[in-house]
């Protein structure tokens, strides 16, 4: 086992002991701090191309531990962190990072604001997908929370406004508003040198309504950003500067009745590509991505999951195992007791796009098997 881990499980267990526990009949007036920390294994089996990490074979390269502490300073101003680490394949390899830290003022209900590394609020799961608690599902649906993007996707730094505010009969209204920066760290594996990987500025929010329905929200999500980069070819002397302008959006819905939960979205993320090299033309693409969530919790100890995810990368092209992604899923989840719980899921996919050739012997992905399947398993420890 890694160090990485190891010390990632050792600072969980310090933690967990260090932690005095409040008296029964204790009142928690909320300025405690607040430490939880998760640690997550997990196990991958495909029949055919490897994905996301080396699963043709079986792979345990699926591993997540996290250790988060908050404190509320006063009634209105409270501050937190969360530190990370993971092993997804040849992502992460257990480096640990900030995953996210803020300071946040709320004035009133209506209106906070929030500085720091702050999560992005993009559809129904984004900011909670690093709580697999939270969710029925092992992979959350691919198409629209791709694992692979994690980094880049799950925090910006920066500042956010947001709010809560009642609407009476018509139910409420909650809002979150950002504008930052994105880091990302370069890949030293690349063939291809990258010499500067920036992104000068990411804006965007969500809206979501809590209808008069009880359980029925819906909202909308987006984001823009531009990313600029300067890429050396192992051929060329001068680096290729790129700019990559991007946007984002999602339409949700999410209902939530006793032990049912439905939620489906659809989102379109269009990238406009510039170069100063005229052997690369200027791209405009627009992508395609869905997804149809629903899960039955029949009991506290076992909760059962399916969805169906779609994933297009070009709008106009649709011809070929290369340009879709299919991804049907079904998922057991046992709450084996308060801090322990074991999900196994399984997928029938079609489609390779997404599949990255570095883990397929370099193979491109219109030459790998179009119809194959997934086995995931994944157990969780979290206090």
């Amino acid at each position: 086992m890694r160090l990485g881990l190891v010390a990632a499980c050792a600072l969980v267990s310090l933690t967990s002991a260090a932690v005095p526990a409040r008296a029964e009949g204790d009142e928690d007036d909320g300025s405690a701090l607040q430490v939880h920390a998760f640690v997550s294994q997990g196990a991958a089996v495909t029949t055919d191309n490897n994905y996301l990490t080396s699963t043709e074979r079986g792979s345990f390269e699926l591993t997540e531990a996290g250790i988060n502490f908050s404190k509320a300073l006063n009634d209105r101003l409270r501050v937190g962190i969360q530190l990370f680490t993971r092993d997804l394949g040849p992502i992460g390899n257990y480096t640990a990072r900030v995953d996210w830290a803020f300071l946040d003022y709320r004035w009133k209900d209506w209106l906070g604001l929030r500085a720091g590394r702050v999560k992005l609020p993009f559809g129904l799961y984004n900011d909670s997908s690093d709580i697999d608690a939270a969710h029925p599902v092992v992979l959350l649906p691919q198409s629209i929370y791709p694992a692979t993007n994690r980094e880049a996707l799950l925090a910006q730094t920066g500042a956010e406004l947001y709010g809560f505010k009642p609407l009476g009969t018509r139910g409420a209204l909650e809002y979150r508003l950002f504008a930052g920066t994105i880091h990302v760290d370069l890949d030293e594996t690349t063939m291809t040198q990258i010499d500067r990987l920036e992104i000068p500025y990411v804006v965007g929010g969500r809206v979501m309504w809590e209808t008069p329905v009880e359980g029925l929200r819906l909202g909308g999500s987006a984001i823009a950003a531009r990313l600029e980069s300067d890429l050396r070819l192992p051929t060329e002397v001068a680096p290729i500067t790129l700019a990559l302008g991007i946007r984002m959006w999602i339409a949700s819905l999410e209902y939530v009745t006793g032990p049912i939960t439905f939620a489906t979205e659809y989102s379109r993320w269009t990238s406009r590509l510039e170069t100063n090299d005229p052997r690369f033309p200027r791209r405009h693409t627009t992508d395609t991505r869905a997804y149809w969530l629903a899960a039955y919790r029949f009991s506290p100890l076992v909760q059962a999951a399916g969805y169906y995810s779609i994933y297009y990368p070009d709008l106009d092209n649709r011809e070929g195992r290369e340009s879709r992604l299919h991804d049907a899923a079904a998922t057991l989840r046992f709450d084996l007791n308060p801090h322990w719980l074991l999900k196994i899921e399984g997928h029938a996919l079609r489609g390779t796009a997404t599949l990255n050739p570095a883990l397929n012997d370099n193979m491109a992905p219109g030459g790998l098997a179009n119809r194959w399947w997934l086995l995931v398993a994944k157990t969780t420890v979290y206090f």
